[in-house]
């Protein structure tokens, strides 16, 4: 099973968004899912499409403040590390139940974690708490270490193909090149358990300009941002 792999330099809040909404797009086209590493070059908070601008802007002074393209609640952007997967409408997962995916993925990050002996676990059952805000208690099949929980992730589905993207906010992150080193585990860990061969790629001119559009249309607008 071939899958392309991205992996981006640290860039604005809305280039990240644009981009993982340009693969969403784009994915049909390519053939093969498509995984992306990315992080951030500003401190910043993401939120999700359905969420309410006023909630966000009242439970989080961190600014800027970004609206994703998929679901999901608050996730501060600090010392995290971010990965998006793109699934085209034609591949097995994009058949599964929204439960069915977000469980899937998250065995697979789990099991990154564990080989860089992380002892993290899947969360059995939801632990309430506020709504709204993501790292705050957990849903069932989150990523918990300690009984805290460190890794979520959100969805969309449009008839083109499948966007998850996933948020791993691990409190020790003293380690140099630690991300790095989970990055190459979730490659190594993605052959084993699904018989991914991976084929790195990069963003040609037609899709950094559609990044560019959708940024300067969408993710950087007043209009999107404080849409609800």
């Amino acid at each position: 099973m071939d899958w392309g792999l991205l992996i981006s330099q640290p860039d604005t809040p809305w280039i990240n968004m644009g981009t993982d909404e340009c693969l969403l797009q784009w994915v049909g086209q390519t053939g093969r899912p498509i995984m992306r590493f990315y992080s951030w070059d500003r401190e910043a908070v993401s939120f999700g499409y359905f969420q309410a601008y006023e909630d966000i802007a009242s439970w989080t002074p961190v600014r800027p403040l970004v609206r994703r393209p998929t679901g999901g609640g608050l996730v501060s952007h600090v010392a995290d590390w971010t990965y998006s997967v793109a699934i085209p409408d034609h591949h097995e997962w994009y058949r599964l139940k929204a439960c069915e995916s977000y469980c899937r993925i998250h065995r697979w990050v789990n099991q990154a974690l564990n080989d860089l002996n992380i002892p993290s676990k899947l969360a059995n059952q939801a632990i309430p708490t506020g709504p709204g805000q993501c790292f705050l208690g957990a849903e069932e099949n989150d990523i918990l270490l300690n009984g805290f929980k460190i890794a979520g992730a959100a969805q969309r589905r449009t008839r083109k193909g499948l966007l998850i993207q996933g948020s791993i906010q691990i409190p020790d992150q003293t380690i140099p090149d630690r991300q790095s080193a989970w990055s190459e585990s979730m490659r190594e860990t993605g052959a084993k358990l699904h018989g991914i061969k991976w084929g790195r790629m990069s963003l040609d001119n037609q899709h950094k300009q559609t990044v560019k559009r959708l940024v300067e249309e969408k993710f950087q607008t007043e209009v999107f941002l404080k849409r609800r």
